[in-house]
């Protein structure tokens, strides 16, 4: 039955993978969105109370299907004291199948904001370089397998790509408003389309759109960003990348360091693809400058055709650090991390 399953496991993921050459790869979506704010949005960068910012966040896609389905992402973002700019690194990396394929992308992100105590506006530019890379001889195909006794090794004769690995150049674009307790941002990454087909012939990367809107509700009528105070943030996110989109809907109940959350997500057509439940915890190193260690998990209960019991759903851990300067330092107050 193991030799079953094993088998089973390794057809899906190759189809997964076959997909996404045959078709330009999509990008993986974190269910943590806010603790990955510079992957969501340019826009983002730059976007909390402090000089300087790191972010971390792996997700475990499918855990219990064999080979690889892993996803992480690093941002670096500092905040230019007296200035309405930031700037900002961000690394994203990926792996489909044990060894089939890998991207990697590291990428500069500049953003500037402008507004006042109640309203703030503020838009981000991202350019970097991305590989894409694939080990052709871990792949199986169906003259490698026997109907009784599964992978039995050996050579195919299906035709290997022009090449197994791909660089090209990638840009992104974003714009976010804070009006009051309410806030909206839009973001469309890989704007130029490169090309990343390993055959010779032209795959351009689809355009990825992500709409995205919070609202932050104080429950004890304190002030809406006193950290202290208890919360409810509704949030939704749309995304949509070629044919594929998805909506993430659900809600935060915040108190002072602790996060908890709930979300629905579906595939944009109706049909439901997962639950997803998170779990924040806010430490706060020094109270004099709000310097904030952040821990982050949340667990998707698969709801599609996959179902929970082939998966065992998916798993995110995330970990963020900020300094946490205050304004009269010359960094400004209202910023989108109020909202997550």
């Amino acid at each position: 039955m193991r030799g079953i399953f094993s088998l089973k496991s390794s057809v899906i993921v190759t189809a997964i993978l076959l997909a996404s050459l045959a078709a330009g790869a999509q990008d993986h979506i974190y269910s943590q969105f806010f603790n990955a704010p510079v992957y969501l949005n340019p826009a983002l960068n730059g976007e909390f109370k402090g000089s300087f910012r790191a972010n971390m966040i792996y997700r475990n896609q499918w855990s219990s299907i064999s080979g690889d389905l892993n996803y992480m992402t690093t941002s670096l973002d500092y905040q230019l004291p007296n200035f309405a700019g930031a700037v900002g690194l961000m690394f994203n990396s990926s792996s489909q199948g044990t060894a089939y394929l890998k991207k990697n992308n590291i990428a500069g992100v500049y953003s500037y904001s402008v507004g006042t105590d109640g309203f703030t506006a503020s838009f981000g530019l991202q350019a970097g370089i991305t590989n894409r890379k694939l080990d052709f001889s871990k792949l199986v195909f169906s003259d490698q397998l026997d109907p009784r006794l599964g992978f039995e090794g050996g050579a195919s004769m299906a035709e290997s790509p022009y090449n197994d690995s791909k660089y090209y150049f990638d840009a992104g674009s974003g714009v976010n408003f804070i009006v009051g307790n309410a806030m909206v941002g839009a973001s469309m990454l890989h704007l130029n389309k490169p090309d990343e087909s390993f055959t010779g012939s032209k795959v351009y990367t689809p355009v990825r759109t992500a709409i995205h809107a919070s609202y932050r509700y104080a429950l004890d009528r304190s002030d809406p960003y006193d950290e202290e105070g208890t919360f409810l943030i509704p949030s939704v996110v749309y995304y949509k990348q070629a044919q594929a989109t998805s909506v993430s809907a659900g809600m935060q109940f915040k108190y002072r360091g602790v996060n908890a959350g709930a979300w629905f997500r579906s595939n944009g057509k109706g049909q439901t693809d997962s639950f997803v439940f998170s779990l924040i915890f806010d430490i706060f190193t020094n109270s004099y400058k709000n310097q904030k260690l952040r821990l982050g998990i949340s667990h998707d209960a698969t709801a599609n055709k996959l179902n929970y019991s082939n998966t065992s759903g998916t798993s995110e851990v995330s970990v963020g650090f900020e300094t946490g300067e205050a304004q009269d330092k010359g960094y400004t107050s209202l910023k989108c991390y109020n909202f997550y």
